[in-house]
């Protein structure tokens, strides 16, 4: 970790924190006035609740058991201080593939391009380990040199051992590649687990 005070992170979230616009094209994003960081991951790896456990909020960012729901860049500011962004999950939608295309190529576009995005938070299923498709956005980040960091989620549902090779493949992945940081987050919406540590990484950035 950085070495960021816990303390001063808990204070940090402690800002109001509220929804500030959806957007579908690069044309709609708001001015990029402040740090930014932004949540990526595959359909239903659990952002939405991730975030929301974050900000210690039930409801604010929107949750749902349906694959590929999250179909635009959506943005939240806390306080005057950050500006937090949940992106559209990929590798699995119900929707026609011309619109997969479509938000894929936003997301994609946005992460490569956007003045102010301080880190993308990588998100992988820790039951799971680094799938083909975290591999190809991986690629995109790397090849974009954009900061980012693998955050294993739902710690709670794989044993230890399942856990540990999760973490070990992650650890093998991020040592090849340029813009990985270094450290594997390890984290749990449900029971809390690593989110502080999570809290901390973000402060800093701001």
């Amino acid at each position: 970790m950085v070495g960021f005070d816990l303390d001063e992170a808990q204070r940090f979230f402690r800002q109001p924190v509220s929804f500030e616009r959806g957007a579908t094209s690069l044309e709609h994003l708001p001015d990029a006035d402040l740090p930014e960081v932004a949540f990526a991951g595959r359909s239903n790896v659990g952002k939405s609740s991730l975030m929301n456990a974050l900000f210690e909020r039930k409801n604010l960012v929107r949750a749902s058991s349906e694959p590929g729901r999250t179909r635009e860049l959506n943005f939240f500011v806390m306080g005057a201080a950050m500006r937090f962004v949940d992106l559209p999950g990929y590798g699995f939608a119900k929707a026609p593939k011309t619109e997969i295309a479509r938000w894929t190529g936003l997301m994609r576009d946005y992460l490569r391009g956007r003045p102010g995005l301080k880190r993308a938070f990588l998100l992988i299923d820790s039951r799971h380990g680094p799938k083909p498709n975290d591999l190809e956005i991986m690629d995109s980040l790397d090849g974009a040199a954009l900061s980012y960091q693998i955050v294993l989620t739902k710690a709670d549902k794989p044993s230890g051992k399942e856990l540990e090779a999760a973490l070990a493949a992650a650890r093998t992945e991020i040592s090849k590649r340029p813009a990985a940081h270094p450290e594997v987050l390890v984290v749990s919406a449900h029971s809390g687990v690593g989110l502080d540590t999570l809290r901390a990484e973000i402060t800093a950035l701001a």
